[in-house]
């Protein structure tokens, strides 16, 4: 016999140490605008407090930029620094950078950015695209993998 809320009713997932993990938030984003943003908030910020609900609302307002032409339309319209609430114009021209290099890549979806990430030859070619852009780092780099949805043993800055 199944209850439509059994789910709901398993115990919360335990890390290593015996306590709840189930606080911990996936990284990994379905959105490439999401992906980008992230991407380039993270250095340096604290992720709960300040980069997730500016990436959190861009994917609210702005839905259609999940594909890199979707993200482009909107960053064309130059609000970007009001749905994200972010001033500073260093993290803005990168992720303009960042949306720049996805384009040249041919990359449109997530699912193409995984393929790109996972395949050696593309993989390569894109990291040394996307490690051209200002601030972007091998942390970063590592960081992006995660954000895809791949699983690294990179680190990112918190």
């Amino acid at each position: 016999m199944t209850i439509d809320n059994d789910d709901a009713n398993l115990p919360a997932p335990m890390d290593s140490h015996g306590t709840d993990d189930s606080t911990e938030v996936s990284r990994s984003w379905d959105h490439i605008g999401a992906i980008i943003v992230d991407a380039s908030l993270q250095r340096r910020q604290n992720y709960h407090a300040t980069v997730r609900p500016r990436v959190l609302a861009l994917v609210e307002a702005w839905p259609d930029a999940a594909t890199t032409s979707g993200f482009r339309q909107r960053l064309d319209a130059g609000t970007l620094s009001e749905v994200i609430s972010w001033p500073s114009p260093g993290r803005l021209a990168q992720v303009e950078d960042m949306t720049h290099v996805l384009e040249s890549q041919g990359i449109e979806t997530v699912m193409e950015l995984r393929g790109a990430l996972r395949d050696q030859a593309t993989r390569a070619v894109l990291r040394e695209a996307l490690g051209a852009v200002r601030h972007v780092s091998p942390k970063t780099l590592d960081y992006i993998d995660t954000l895809s949805g791949i699983s690294t043993g990179g680190a990112v800055e918190e």
